[in-house]
């Protein structure tokens, strides 16, 4: 399999990680898993949408309730009307300003990363 040239590479992403000294840390998986539960409504149904276990969905739902003022997610056990999960006010805000980050970088840095994509090798005749 051949690398494209530079310029027909698929468009570049930005991944941002926030790291708040040991005590929290939210990137782009915890993102992913917060939205997900707000469009599945199910923590088992966004962590096999990621490929990953329910437990450690639930490690990383955990982690965040912990680590904001307010939990992030707040989840029902199953039942006869079954189990869900849903993301609180403060999961939706934490959501919205990570989101809003990304794109504020994104644009912000749109220029750089057009700058270092053209500096990428030409690897389309090399293999």
């Amino acid at each position: 399999m051949t690398t494209p040239p530079p310029d027909r590479l698929p468009d570049p992403t930005l991944r941002i990680r926030i790291v708040f000294g040991d005590a929290a840390m939210l990137g782009p998986g915890k993102a992913e898993l917060l939205s997900l539960i707000r469009e599945t409504g199910s923590i088992a149904a966004a962590g096999r949408a990621m490929s990953m276990s329910y437990k450690r969905a639930w490690s990383l739902i955990e982690e965040m309730n912990a680590a904001y003022r307010a939990p992030l997610v707040e989840s029902t056990r199953g039942g006869a009307k079954g189990g869900g999960a849903r993301l609180t006010e403060a999961g939706d805000a934490v959501l919205g300003h990570y989101r809003q980050l990304e794109a504020i970088l994104a644009d912000a840095g749109a220029d750089h990363i057009t700058a270092l994509r053209s500096m990428l090798r030409d690897m389309s005749a090399e293999r």
